[in-house]
């Protein structure tokens, strides 16, 4: 029953976030925020799906124990594309924003991460094994978290700012999505039932991009 519920929750989410992506980039109008989020989108469902689709064979055939290195190498190539979602996301808040220069902002950004991209990629995680290291997994969370902070100071700070509706929890969302996150990062190993918190993780990441889409919708027929 797990396996049937999760892969058809999996697929859902997938099929849903990458067509709402393309939708985005095709209803754009050249609008460039809506363009960038429809490829935020898109890079979401791209990168989810190198862990969930293994995952999800392995749920419905001989059990995840089985395909540890493809649901290893899943996980590493997700992780990179999340950091490149939350990039995409900082250009989204510029471009909404109408920010020029800060410089020194978008430096954090790219350090933050390539900083978790590089220690995302250091063998020392064992992404292969089925015994990889909390330790690392902690170390590469950590500017991945630092990132999420920002953002969220970021589009919770220029919401009130201009009193943007459409955008109003769009900082909640990415609270959302590390609150369920981390503890999963923290003690799924050692209490399974954690694990289960991906779920709602997903939905906040779902709830993300469905804002950018009822926004364009809104705001691009005007």
């Amino acid at each position: 029953m797990q396996a049937i519920m999760e892969t058809l929750f999996d697929i859902v989410y997938l099929v849903s976030v990458i067509t709402i992506g393309l939708m985005m980039i095709r209803g754009s109008k050249g609008n460039r925020q809506f363009r960038l989020f429809g490829c935020m989108a898109v890079v979401l469902g791209a990168g989810d799906a190198f862990h969930l689709i293994p995952r999800a064979y392995a749920l419905c055939t001989t059990g995840l124990e089985n395909y540890t290195v493809a649901l290893g190498l899943g996980k590493c190539i997700t992780s990179i594309t999340m950091t490149i979602f939350y990039v995409l996301l900082y250009y989204v808040w510029r471009q909404r924003y109408h920010i020029d220069g800060r410089n020194g902002l978008t430096a954090a950004v790219y350090i933050l991460a390539g900083l978790r991209i590089l220690l995302c990629m250091m063998p020392q995680n064992q992404w292969l094994s089925a015994d990889a290291p909390l330790s690392w997994g902690i170390y590469r969370n950590i500017p991945f978290t630092l990132l999420g902070l920002l953002i969220i100071a970021l589009f919770y700070h220029s919401t009130k700012k201009h009193g943007d509706r459409a955008f109003r929890w769009i900082w909640l969302t990415i609270v959302l999505s590390f609150g369920f996150y981390i503890p999963v990062v923290l003690w799924a190993d050692t209490v399974p039932m954690i694990g289960t918190l991906m779920i709602p993780k997903t939905c906040a990441y779902v709830w993300t991009v469905l804002i950018g889409y009822f926004a364009m919708k809104q705001e691009c027929r005007k």
